[in-house]
């Protein structure tokens, strides 16, 4: 198999686990570690894909595949001169696949920038907004990306203090004095990936007039939803909030998405940002080889007919 040909069997018809299995059975396979190593980087798992290329690449230093894979993990996780590396000494291996040409373009200018810069622009300002319920109390800290490991969210009876680690390592702290009181126990969080969505249980269906306040607080006023469902916010204008939920709810449905869906949803990315040889390349070699095969050298697979190649463990069937 040449160096721009990668089977295509991994992912769709070879799971994640599947191929861990495979190794702990072959621990000295050196494809297995390089297909185990492109599936990392189409979840954005982008510290296990290099260390599945570094270990494939220990088994076969010549792979030009693992050198890709290997920079273009290195390339997501913002390791530009170590992926620059990577490229340049997978372009010595394979000097026909202009792929490693278009990555060491990228991480060029992406350094000499780094280098030019004179100041580096201000992090942007965090927003947060709040809505409510009968039942609860909503606020939406907008940070994108936020894992969930670097979010703290805790709860008294009267404020609420979170605390975030910024994807740039910074840290991003919001402290909220309530107006009302919230019920500590039953009040939650959730990290998405455009914010941390924070959820307060009221005690009562009260409506509150404002999200924070100290003293003595204003006259309660029993929850009595307007008919537009306009719900007061920190912003200076009304939001339908019907919209929101409808929005949220396919947000929530997008984060869900992962093994086939979230390559599938990733490989049409890269399909896109390729040249027209390119797709031609990718469109005949999988269409040939029943999906077991996916090349990028139309030089090659536009010359010959793509046979299929399943892994020699597994069987390949037609449906």
């Amino acid at each position: 198999m040449g160096t721009s040909e990668v089977p295509f069997h991994s992912f769709f018809y070879v799971s994640l686990q599947e191929l861990t299995t495979a190794l702990e059975k072959n621990p000295d396979d050196a494809e297995y570690y390089c297909q185990r190593a492109y599936a990392h980087i189409l979840l954005q798992k982008y510290a296990d894909a290099v260390a599945d290329a570094k270990r494939s690449l220990e088994l076969n230093p010549n792979n030009a595949v693992a050198l890709l894979r290997k920079g273009l993990g290195e390339y997501h996780m913002k390791n530009y001169a170590s992926a620059l590396e990577s490229f340049r000494d997978g372009q010595r291996l394979d000097n026909v696949d202009d792929t490693f040409t278009i990555w060491i373009k990228r991480c060029e200018e992406t350094l000499n920038a780094s280098q030019t810069e004179v100041q580096q622009p201000l992090p942007p300002k965090i927003k947060y907004d709040w809505y409510q319920t009968e039942s609860q109390v909503i606020v939406t800290i907008m940070i994108k990306n936020a894992q969930k490991d670097d979010v703290s969210v805790q709860f008294s009876d009267k404020e609420m203090n979170a605390s975030v680690k910024l994807p740039s390592g910074e840290d991003y702290n919001l402290k909220l004095v309530l107006l009302h009181s919230v019920v500590p126990e039953q009040s939650t969080f959730k990290v998405l990936s455009t914010k941390v969505e924070i959820k307060m249980k009221k005690p009562e269906a009260v409506r509150w007039e404002k999200l924070e306040g100290q003293g003595d607080s204003p006259k309660l006023k029993q929850f009595t939803p307007d008919t537009q469902h306009l719900y007061p916010s920190s912003s200076h204008y009304t939001r339908n909030w019907d919209k929101l939920v409808v929005e949220i709810k396919e947000e929530e449905k997008n984060e869900k998405l992962e093994g086939d869906a979230a390559l599938n949803k990733l490989f049409q990315q890269i399909y896109s940002d390729g040249t027209d040889e390119v797709k031609r390349a990718m469109n005949k070699s999988f269409m040939e080889s029943g999906g077991t095969v996916l090349s990028t050298n139309w030089s090659d697979v536009g010359k010959r007919k793509v046979e299929v190649n399943p892994p020699d463990d597994m069987e390949w069937k037609k449906f």
